[in-house]
C-alpha cells in the first residue's frame, strides 16, 4: 500500500494507519460505503454496499446504471467507510467526540466480466449481508448474472483513521458526568414477508439474529 500526503491526515496524524490488519477488518465490518468520483466535470457520490475479497473491494450494480457504466472510463474513485462506536461525552461540549473507525481508499475501477470472479464477488457480498444464506437461496441464474455489473477497485492507496477511548477534557473539579454512549448497530429480529407467513426462521437467520442482536 502506498503512503503519501493523501493517506496521512493533517489533524491527529497519529490516528492514521495503513496496515492491512487494521484497514481490512474495518472494510469487512462495514456494510455500506460512499463512492465518489468526478465525471463530466462534476463531483458525484453514490452510497453502495461493499465487500472485500483479498486486496480489492467489489461493488454491484445494474448494467443499466449510467453512473456505473461510466466508472470504467475513470482513472480513480475515492471510497469511504465509517464505523461509529461511541459518542464520547466530555465535561465541555467543545471536547465531545466520537469513537470511530474509518477508511479512505483510492483506486482505479475495473468492470469484471470473468464469470468465476464475478460469481465469487456476488456470493461473498451476499454472505456478508446475510450470513449463511447463499446455499439456502435459489441459485443465481446466468440471466441474473448478465443483468448485474461487478466493479472491482484494487486496494493500492488507503488510510484508516481510528479514535477509541475516554474523553479528553479540560482539568476541572466540577461534578459533570463524562463517559461513553455506545451506538453500535445491531441486527434486529427478522420480519417475515408476505410469502413467509407462518414459516419458521431458517437456521442461518436464527444464528445471525442471536449473534448480532
Amino acid at each position: 500500500m502506498n503512503r503519501d500526503s493523501r493517506t496521512v491526515p493533517s489533524r491527529y496524524p497519529k490516528r492514521a494507519h495503513q496496515e492491512a490488519d487494521i484497514v481490512y477488518p474495518i472494510l469487512d465490518e462495514a456494510l455500506f460505503c460512499t463512492m465518489s468520483f468526478v465525471y463530466e466535470g462534476r463531483v458525484r457520490s453514490i452510497p453502495q454496499s461493499i465487500v472485500r475479497v483479498g486486496d480489492a473491494v467489489y461493488f454491484h450494480a445494474s448494467v443499466g446504471s449510467h453512473f456505473f457504466r461510466s466508472l470504467a472510463q475513470l482513472d480513480e474513485v475515492c471510497i469511504t467507510v465509517t464505523l461509529a462506536d461511541d459518542i464520547v461525552v466530555a465535561k465541555t461540549a467543545f471536547n465531545h467526540s466520537v469513537n470511530y473507525r474509518s477508511v479512505v481508499l483510492w483506486g482505479k475501477p475495473e468492470v469484471i466480466d470473468e464469470h468465476d470472479e464475478k460469481y465469487a464477488a456476488f456470493k461473498t457480498l451476499t454472505e456478508k449481508m446475510v450470513p449463511g444464506s447463499w446455499d439456502y437461496l435459489l441459485p443465481m441464474t446466468d440471466k441474473q448474472m448478465a443483468k448485474t455489473m461487478a466493479i472491482k477497485v484494487p486496494i493500492t492507496e488507503v488510510s484508516a483513521k481510528v479514535r477509541q477511548g475516554p474523553p479528553s477534557d479540560v482539568e476541572s473539579e466540577e461534578p459533570i458526568w463524562t463517559g461513553l454512549i455506545p451506538i453500535k448497530p445491531v441486527r434486529g429480529v427478522p420480519v417475515p414477508g408476505p410469502d413467509a407467513g407462518g414459516m419458521a426462521l431458517p437456521e442461518h437467520l436464527v444464528l445471525s439474529t442471536s449473534v448480532d442482536g
